[in-house]
């Protein structure tokens, strides 16, 4: 259905529902300012969508009692996906971000953007699904990549990691499977960031996510909304060099950058160097937790290292809360140990007497369920997106054998 003046007249209406609030007719009217008659044309309509629906009364002051409503989270959902150099995750959410599916599975993001992406239809086909949901309820999907991304356009640009992927068009790509329900992509960080402050610490104006992995990145929430800057490189952590740091070769070309020196995989190549069997972030992360002490020491040297860039951003940036993510958190405190050693010793005492430093809370969901809250939060500010009836729906496309699993070695 053609999205209509009046359509996009139920928008304020529905944001003012969205803190979950009960209200009635009267008291929409008074905080929108509009007649009660043109708010129970708006409430009528919200509730023959399925957007709201009634609660209760409010209770009598003499006469008949006042119906209240309340906004309905599960009336449409949102995907989101997060793409990772060797996996997928898809969930699938309510308009509240509250999770209704959840798929992960491993995959080979160098495969390029024809499997990667055509898997990631297949996925959220079979979802929808199993949710008992189908394209007329997406009303967005939202997608993370490992790779510096143009968020005007969702194409990613000159991804290291990603052979294939440069200037690809992703939105487009999955538009072709999954109907007209709007496609945002960003930076895997950046969604990290949103979800974690969205979801977890939605008290926290300014935020830094920091993501240790294979590459280090991190997701910048300024004044409450996430900072991209003016290409979308903001946060690129990962290729700035270490103070003091040794001149270890980066896959950037240059020396001594923050990822080659406190990465996943520069911390395994240290624990070899010593003796100890590692490839991967999940073979340190058993190590230390085994209570290997050679392991233990790399994670906390790690930690060092990225505290010494993270203590100029602290100085920079003046966040509220640093939140480390990403596969290298699992180690536990070690790794925060060693960040914060070093970030709450540079900075001058101003910028860290209220800091805090801490893992992350959502954990591994972090990248699809900020996707999600991307898709969310564009459904509400698009004019008419929600309140349009029915979106478009595309014939599913035919299966798509599962990807290559990503080889470790």
């Amino acid at each position: 259905m053609t999205t209509t003046p009046e359509h996009d007249d139920l928008a304020p209406v529905l944001r003012a529902l969205r803190d979950g609030l009960p209200r009635t007719r009267a008291q929409l009217a008074r905080e929108l300012g509009l007649s009660r008659s043109t708010m129970s044309t708006r409430v009528d309509d919200l509730l023959a969508l399925g957007l709201v629906a009634p609660t209760g009364d409010a209770g009598s002051t003499g006469g008949r009692p006042a119906s209240t409503f309340a906004f309905t989270p599960g009336a449409r959902i949102v995907a989101g996906v997060d793409l990772g150099a060797t996996h997928a995750r898809i969930v699938l959410t309510d308009l509240a971000a509250h999770e209704i599916a959840d798929h992960r599975e491993e995959v080979c993001i160098a495969s390029g953007p024809g499997p990667v992406l055509d898997r990631v239809v297949e996925v959220v086909h079979t979802l929808l699904a199993e949710a008992g949901r189908d394209l007329a309820d997406l009303a967005g999907v939202g997608v993370g990549l490992p790779g510096p991304v143009d968020h005007a356009s969702g194409r990613p640009t000159k991804p290291p990691i990603m052979p294939g992927w440069d200037g690809h068009d992703v939105a487009g790509h999955l538009h072709a499977g999954l109907g007209s329900a709007p496609v945002l992509v960003d930076n895997d960080v950046n969604l990290m960031a949103l979800a974690e402050h969205s979801s977890a610490l939605p008290q926290v104006e300014h935020l830094l996510f920091v993501k240790v992995a294979t590459g280090i990145g991190a997701g910048i929430i300024a004044d409450g909304r996430v900072h991209r800057g003016a290409q979308g490189s903001a946060g690129d952590l990962g290729h700035v060099a270490v103070p003091g740091g040794e001149p270890v070769p980066c896959t950037c070309g240059n020396t001594g950058c923050l990822e080659a020196v406190a990465g996943a995989a520069a911390v395994a190549a240290r624990l070899r160097e010593h003796g100890v069997e590692a490839r991967t972030s999940d073979d340190v992360v058993a190590l230390v937790r085994g209570g290997n002490i050679v392991a233990t020491q790399a994670v906390r040297d790690a930690g060092r290292a990225v505290g010494a860039v993270l203590a100029s951003c602290v100085s920079l940036l003046n966040p509220s809360a640093i939140v480390v993510g990403g596969s290298m958190a699992r180690v536990g405190e070690h790794l925060v140990a060693g960040i914060r050693e070093v970030v709450y010793a540079r900075p001058l005492p101003l910028a860290t007497q209220n800091l805090r430093v801490t893992t992350s809370r959502i954990g591994a969901h972090a990248g699809a369920l900020g996707g999600a809250w991307l898709a969310v939060e564009n459904a509400f500010d698009t004019p008419g997106l929600l309140t349009r009836g029915t979106a478009g729906a595309a014939d599913a496309l035919s299966p798509v054998a599962p990807l290559p699993a990503a080889q470790v070695g």
